[in-house]
């Protein structure tokens, strides 16, 4: 399976995986998850917001347990972040079926649409508009950098925007969804451990900074005389480094955007994007409103229009105590189980923290021995790999097997 999907999407000049939503790399990942539910003799549904399902069982019965991920990337990802969980799940089913499992529940593997929010700015667009969190009418407004909507996107790719929309009857037929997902972070790695339950996610969120200033001649404009937002901006990074470090949080200005984009122009709009994570939202709230007083401080002296949106926020998330703990039971029981099984924290969003304000869900990571991610450095060990589809198919057994 993984050789098969590795060349999908990836660029042959940066060895990184480009696969935005509703592109060609996009609906060569597709197939491929198609390809693996047939040949499996799985019941194959695409669902109204464009995400994909592999059923073992009546999707219908009730009380399913679901695992899966995604299998879009950030510009330039790594191979693991969010396809090593669909990899894992279709290879935790063959695995029970060679023990000879016996399913008591309805199980379902899943890929969900768009998490990364590479091309239309926005992530888990296939689990927020599942459970509504991201409505119709907000989807059909999201546009990627060229200009092309969402609808206009799907369209293209063969799917009916339409029917685009919460989906509270398929969520009402779902007992518990697990997520694996290689470590974005080497907390595994410094314990030693390949496997760990997540215990939370950080509350993180995207604020896009307008800077707005004078454009003019980089030739001929005395430095006294530019209204130049490039030098707020830049003041505004470096200040967004300094807010992160004194609350221990995380901030990053990772897209930057600037008109009109030339050598020898002044700028006259410089848009920057923060992304930043905290462990609680009081630090969050204290990080970005020390980001946001530095900037417009440096605009307020240089002259420059400073104008700040919020573009998306994701609450802390805290998986559903009974489900982790029934995690760390089924796997500390395991023969040769040894110390229980790590509980880990993490910054990164994912489609099961969306999902948990409507379902029982729960994560498993897999040791990354560099903690490099969206990158194509990202990598995991073999034997961990393996280790993470044992502990998965362990876990599904204990939860929908006889």
């Amino acid at each position: 399976m993984w050789r098969e999907l590795a060349p999908l999407g990836r660029d042959s000049g940066s060895g990184g995986y480009r696969r935005y939503a509703w592109t060609a790399a996009d609906a060569d990942c597709r197939a491929w998850f198609r390809a693996q539910a047939e040949a499996r003799g799985l019941a194959y549904e695409l669902d109204r917001n464009g995400n994909q399902w592999a059923w073992l069982g009546d999707p219908l019965a009730g009380d399913a347990v679901v695992t899966g991920s995604h299998l879009d990337s950030v510009p330039d990802g790594g191979a693991f972040d969010g396809p090593l969980g669909v990899v894992s799940s279709f290879a935790a089913l063959d695995e029970l079926r060679g023990r000879g499992a016996r399913f008591s529940r309805p199980l379902a593997i899943t890929n969900f649409g768009d998490e990364e929010g590479a091309r239309f700015g926005l992530a888990c667009v296939g689990s927020r508009l599942t459970t509504g969190q991201l409505t119709a009418e907000q989807a059909h407004e999201l546009r990627d950098g060229d200009g092309i909507t969402l609808p206009r996107a799907m369209e293209a790719a063969g799917h009916d925007p339409s029917t685009l929309g919460p989906d509270p009857e398929r969520l009402a037929r779902i007992g518990a969804f697990i997520e694996l997902h290689v470590e974005q972070g080497r907390a595994l790695d410094l314990s030693g451990d390949p496997v760990g339950i997540a215990s939370a996610i950080w509350p993180h969120g995207r604020w896009r900074f307008d800077f707005r200033g004078e454009a003019n001649h980089a030739g001929t404009t005395r430095l006294a005389d530019r209204r130049d937002p490039m030098l707020t901006y830049a003041e505004t990074v470096l200040a967004a480094r300094r807010e992160a470090e004194l609350a221990g949080a995380l901030a990053t200005f990772g897209k930057i955007s600037v008109e009109p984009n030339g050598v020898n122009a002044i700028p006259s709009l410089v848009r920057g994007w923060l992304d930043s994570r905290a462990a609680d939202q009081s630090a969050l709230d204290t990080v970005v409103a020390g980001i946001e007083a530095a900037a417009r401080a440096c605009a307020d002296r240089a002259g420059i229009e400073l104008s700040v949106v919020r573009e998306s926020f994701t609450p802390v998330v805290e998986f559903e105590h009974a489900l982790r703990d029934e995690l760390g039971k089924i796997l500390g029981q395991r023969p040769g189980g040894g110390a229980p099984v790590p509980v880990l924290g993490t910054g990164a969003g994912h489609d099961a923290g969306i999902l948990s304000g409507s379902i029982p869900t729960a994560m498993l990571f897999v040791r990354n021995p560099t903690g490099v991610s969206h990158s194509p450095a990202e990598s995991a060990a073999e034997d961990d790999c393996v280790a993470g589809v044992l502990a998965l198919a362990d876990v599904l057994e204990g939860l929908a097997c006889a």
